[in-house]
């Protein structure tokens, strides 16, 4: 037997045991049970991977304006804070039940706009992390974006008084009229345009 038919005989029982284990139910799909080891390094692979290749090419729109940073702030406090946190915030009981853990966004993060911009609007399967881009716009979007990189500068007193004053600001139903692309026509002609792969 050569080694042509060797490898293609290991490679079949390896699906094979591979499928076995899959249909035999033990492996655990419950959120309160962590994955092995292997099991976590390959989805976490696999997820920066595919952020980074989808990314790459968006182009940043200006950011940082304040009026911008606030209606990203009012966004993150109603669709965001629960799983994510905010400033002076340690948990909360929504956030203590999802596996894998988010993020904590009050820490500094290492994604680039791109990246941030893609994960908010596509989301990321078998997180919890939903496809905000299904009912907001990209504007929307990148108002988060920018409030994200601020916010890791924010005291919980500033955090409260940049969200209490978007909220003071806004008629109770405000946030609605920032988002819902699909409703509001919005449609793929509105991407941000695609260049080439840029740092933040």
């Amino acid at each position: 037997m050569n080694v042509l038919k060797i490898a293609a005989l290991a490679l079949i029982t390896s699906v094979a045991v591979g499928l076995g284990i899959l249909l035999s139910g033990v492996f655990n799909v419950a959120a309160d049970d962590p994955h092995w080891a292997a099991t976590r390094w390959l989805l976490e692979a696999a997820r920066d991977r595919s952020i980074a290749a989808r990314a790459g090419g968006i182009t940043i729109p200006p950011l940082g304006d304040p009026t911008q940073i606030a209606i990203g702030a009012e966004h993150y406090s109603q669709m965001c804070a629960k799983c994510h946190l905010a400033p002076g915030t340690e948990s909360s009981e929504l956030r203590r039940g999802l596996y894998p853990q988010p993020p904590n966004l009050v820490d500094a993060s290492d994604l680039s706009p791109q990246e941030t911009f893609w994960i908010i609007k596509h989301g990321l399967k078998m997180t919890g992390m939903p496809a905000w881009g299904a009912t907001h716009d990209d504007d929307s979007i990148w108002a988060i974006v920018a409030f994200l990189h601020k916010l890791p500068e924010l005291s919980p007193e500033a955090y409260r008084a940049i969200v209490g004053a978007q909220s003071a600001d806004a008629h109770p139903h405000q946030h609605a009229q920032h988002h819902d692309a699909n409703e509001a026509g919005h449609d793929e002609g509105a991407l941000p345009k695609i260049g080439p792969a840029k740092g933040p």
